[in-house]
């Protein structure tokens, strides 16, 4: 099989010089960029990044080189860190879109998940075309694997699956060692050919061969479901389906699944600027196996004003605690929040939690293309989300003309992420801008590195049951989202 690596380290020295009374480094360090120069998609851009830590290793994964209208993008990206954050090497993912040797033209949705059992890292991706054809059928699922750290990526093997129009794929492993699933993985997507027919499939041998797809008990349709796995084996996935956030599960190791339940209802601002947004879940997992999602939600503000990021756990994956508003500022600020990515230290539980949330904001949510002030947020509990700290801005402001612009609005991505590594490290994965120069865009994926157990010298601000003050249906973007 064949193997890429750009040597390229990412000295991250101001992510090292972080310990400061703010609880980390708030410069945000580029951590990869777009070295393609096809002339059918935009360079250089990164968007949409997904990230998973484990011990003091992080992978991250990105689109590179965004196309405009059809979606996808010249190749997948991605950097690791096997030090906490204190080098990055980065690369791009070989065997996959004709810009790096593979089959197919274009290729979008980058997850990352890491096989303790089996010492593989697994990057899913979602490609389509074949060779130099327009962009639309066939799909296939790519499943690339690393079995050095995440430092080198094999030849995806197989399409674990080929279909005619899927979308939004998720991949995870179950890393607990005392779990009857050990070393087990778990992907999802949707068919938008099939009405938006959610789907699972299962590996156990490190990705290399997986298992026909099957789709839960009801059947159901939805977008960007993001599967979690508890202790016990039990493998949860919250999804946006519907006019809310639903999630379903399996008990058995991904032999049979559940028919869905109900998370949340939710409301979505829609975004100005045309910021390609939606209210697609982030979820994760602690210790004693409670799951958390995120999304934004604008119940909250009078008026559906704009977006908070709003909450819901739960312990089995069967019922789910009523959302709440993540207190970043009051309802009245004015403030647009979305594109939330939640990490949750997995060896910490109950009211001693770590959590991190990772989003991008509007300080003015009346904003306009040529005004909108695009920015990064970043805040922490230490108690399970009972309080949060004050939020940090972590990058920005970028103009909405300095990011990838695609047939649904401008883009950072469908979703960013943060992943715990190194104990108490938190690491924000998003997509940073600058001015464009001749034409060029330098938009690239980048990090920071915050400390989550350094006291701020600001309080931390408690959860409240704010009241609902707006009732609709999110958006639904079933068909738009790769």
């Amino acid at each position: 099989m064949g193997r890429a690596r750009i040597a390229l380290a990412v000295v991250a020295a101001a992510l090292v010089a972080a310990a400061v009374a703010s609880g980390g480094s708030v410069v945000a360090t580029p951590i990869s960029s777009d070295p393609y120069t096809n002339s059918d998609s935009q360079h250089r851009t990164q968007v949409e990044p997904d990230s998973f830590g484990y011990g003091d290793t992080v992978v991250a994964t990105f689109q590179t080189g965004r196309f405009n209208v059809g979606g996808g993008s010249s190749n997948i990206g991605w950097a690791t860190t096997t030090n906490a954050g204190r080098t990055w090497t980065t690369g791009m993912l070989p065997g996959t879109t004709v810009n790096q040797g593979g089959p197919w033209s274009r290729i979008s949705d980058p997850s990352v998940a890491y096989d303790p059992l089996h010492d593989v890292w697994m990057i899913s991706t979602l490609a389509f075309g074949l060779a130099a054809t327009p962009f639309g059928s066939p799909t296939g699922i790519l499943v690339s694997r690393s079995t050095d750290g995440g430092l080198t990526w094999e030849n995806p093997p197989v399409e674990t699956f080929v279909g005619g129009f899927l979308d939004k794929n998720w991949i995870t492993c179950d890393t607990w060692s005392l779990s009857p699933h050990y070393g087990d993985c778990y992907q999802e997507w949707d068919d938008f050919g099939s009405g938006g027919r959610i789907f699972m499939n299962t590996s156990s041998d490190g990705g290399l061969t997986w298992s026909a797809p099957v789709s839960p008990a009801d059947v159901p349709s939805g977008l960007g479901g993001q599967p979690v796995v508890q202790p016990n084996g039990t493998v949860v996935v919250p999804y946006e389906g519907g006019a809310g956030i639903r999630s379903f599960r399996s008990t058995d190791g991904g032999s049979t699944w559940q028919a869905s339940v109900a998370v949340a209802s939710v409301s979505d601002h829609p975004v100005a600027g045309n910021l390609r947004t939606s209210p697609l879940p982030s979820a994760e997992v602690d210790a004693d196996g409670k799951v958390y999602v995120v999304w934004q939600d604008c119940s909250f503000r009078s008026g559906c004003s704009s977006n908070d990021i709003a909450m819901s756990t739960s312990t089995d994956g069967a019922t789910w605690t009523p959302k709440v508003r993540i207190p970043i500022d009051a309802t009245t600020s004015g403030v647009d929040h979305f594109i939330p990515g939640i990490a949750v230290d997995r060896a910490t539980s109950g009211n001693t939690a770590r959590l991190a949330l990772g989003y991008y904001y509007y300080p003015v949510a009346a904003c306009n293309t040529s005004t909108c002030q695009l920015t990064v947020g970043f805040l922490s509990s230490t108690d399970g989300g009972a309080t949060w700290t004050q939020p940090r801005k972590v990058a920005g402001p970028f103009k909405l003309a300095w990011i990838a612009q695609t047939d649904q609005g401008p883009m950072v991505g469908d979703y960013m992420s943060t992943s715990f590594a190194g104990g108490p490290l938190a690491f924000p994965i998003f997509a940073i801008a600058k001015l464009p120069t001749s034409g060029v865009f330098d938009e690239r994926a980048a990090s920071a590195r915050f400390d989550v157990t350094i006291p701020q010298t600001a309080p931390t601000t408690p959860v409240r049951r704010d009241p609902v003050r707006y009732r609709g249906q999110a958006r639904q973007r079933w068909f738009t989202s790769r």
